[in-house]
């Protein structure tokens, strides 16, 4: 175990699956402490019974401001001072723009955006006051290149994408740096929830659908991944933790695509 970040606290939204317990586990493996929050207490429990008492299970809705700021103040109180936190959270509703009901706008807009603001605005309050602190943001690459049905959830990571650079560039003058970490296609449930042809339990489904994914589609103005492959929820972790670090205590108000070079960006 690394002790980079040597008992200091984490918050961590979207903590029990994916890409998010990818966070939590890489930041306890550099010696952070972690509250993992999540909607559904299933994987943020897991991971409080994996790693003991490094790791704190608090269920959270993030669309709800008021039970943000009430979190973050039961953190500060009974646990101590959060100095990392990471927006994990977020949904994905596939439709074409004319059968994007209101709703569906709406419910993506609240999680992955209100969620960020809400989170971001309460923790940054504090790491303002104390003249310290990292704020990442896991938005996605669909923020810089149009998606075909996709609309909302792409103008969604947009938009938290870019509150995160204008956070950061408001405290910057305090010391609390803001980034976030753009992620392109990556094996997670939300990933496999794409693959509407792919048979449950079908390891051969599962790889033609990675193998498209790869490819790519011209059909649908969609590029490959150079690399060659779909992304493993470390990756990102990774990235994140990097961007955490005093290693990037210089680098803040920065978007750091992590997408095989999916997007293609000069």
């Amino acid at each position: 175990m690394s002790v980079e970040f040597d008992g200091r606290l984490a918050l961590v939204t979207g903590a029990g699956r994916g890409i998010g317990e990818a966070v939590v586990t890489a930041l306890v493996e550099h010696g952070a402490r972690v509250v993992a929050t999540d909607i559904a207490p299933d994987g943020i429990e897991a991971l409080a019974r994996k790693y003991g008492s490094r790791v704190v299970a608090r269920p959270l809705d993030v669309t709800d401001a008021d039970a943000v700021e009430a979190a973050v103040e039961e953190v500060e109180q009974a646990i101590g001072p959060v100095e990392f936190a990471v927006n994990v959270a977020g949904v994905l509703r596939g439709a074409d723009v004319l059968d994007t009901s209101d709703a569906h706008w709406a419910a993506t807009f609240a999680v992955n955006v209100d969620g960020v603001f809400h989170l971001s605005r309460s923790v940054a309050r504090r790491m303002a006051a104390r003249g310290r602190g990292g704020i990442v943001t896991v938005a996605s690459n669909a923020a810089g290149i149009p998606r075909a049905g996709m609309a909302a959830y792409a103008a969604s990571k947009a938009a938290s994408a870019m509150f995160t650079k204008c956070l950061g560039l408001e405290m910057a003058p305090h010391g609390v740096r803001c980034n976030s970490v753009c992620p392109g296609s990556t094996m997670t449930d939300m990933q496999r929830g794409m693959w509407a042809d792919l048979g449950p339990g079908d390891p051969e489904s599962m790889a033609a659908a990675a193998d498209r994914v790869v490819a790519g589609d011209l059909a649908a103005y969609r590029t490959g991944i150079p690399l060659g492959r779909i992304a493993d929820p470390a990756d990102i972790a990774d990235a994140v933790t990097f961007l955490l670090s005093d290693r990037a205590r210089h680098i803040t108000m920065q978007d750091l695509y992590v997408d095989g070079g999916a997007t293609l960006r000069a």
